[in-house]
């Protein structure tokens, strides 16, 4: 991985069109290097997690190219490579896990990190999912326990808990949610390792029922007519 970390400091450094075009083998060979570890980590998280069998890497990778037709950002490349895998690929409206490596301190995140969970899911889903935890508050606490090395970490949470749900509610601050997600950052060191694959695997295998617990209620959402 270090020649992708490598290829995205630079990346954040040079963000223009002819630099990029004149080091295009090196995004190239950072992009193959990535693309080859997410087609091992697709593999890996199936071993636990059966529903993301069969998935390639087009549907959990992204474009490199930034859409800047809406953006007051103009620059035209992204700083980090991501990768979601989750059931029926990245535009499914599934709840995944999140493999994202940046250079500390750069664009998107501001660093690498693993997540599992949902960001930005349709109204119609988040509605299955507050549901869910008005009914099951205490199960979705239980998946979010079993995450040891990760936090529940949702920037643009509800000032106060949606209407039809009582306020004294002792899952309130679950129900305000708009981004249930589980997040680990990770450092430069941990991208690096030698065991990288297996330690990311061994860390996503730790947030498997907390997916499988919002996906019960985003095939809820689904089904309903």
């Amino acid at each position: 991985m270090q020649k992708v970390l490598n290829f995205l400091k630079k990346i954040s450094e040079n963000n223009n069109r002819e630099w990029f075009e004149a080091n295009k083998n090196e995004y190239l060979e950072a992009r193959d290097i990535f693309n080859s570890f997410v087609e091992k980590l697709i593999a890996g998280i199936g071993t636990f997690d059966p529903s993301i069998k069969g998935l390639t890497i087009k549907d959990c990778t992204y474009r490199f190219y930034r859409d800047i037709r809406f953006s007051t950002n103009k620059m035209p490349f992204k700083t980090h490579f991501g990768a979601y895998i989750c059931p029926h690929g990245k535009k499914s409206g599934y709840s995944g896990y999140y493999f994202h490596i940046e250079p500390k301190g750069e664009g998107f995140l501001g660093g690498s990190q693993l997540d599992t969970g949902l960001y930005r899911p349709e109204q119609k889903i988040l509605n299955s999912i507050r549901e869910e935890i008005s009914l099951n508050g205490d199960q979705f606490e239980e998946t979010i326990i079993a995450a040891k090395g990760f936090r529940l970490d949702d920037d643009q949470p509800l000032k106060r808990v949606p209407r039809g749900y009582p306020a004294d509610s002792p899952y309130a601050e679950y129900l305000k949610l708009k981004n249930p997600i589980l997040c680990k950052q990770v450092d430069e060191e941990f991208i690096l390792d030698k065991n990288l694959l297996e330690n990311t695997i061994k860390a996503f295998n730790k947030t498997v029922a907390f997916n499988t617990w919002l996906n019960k209620a985003v095939k809820y959402a689904f089904e309903e007519k």
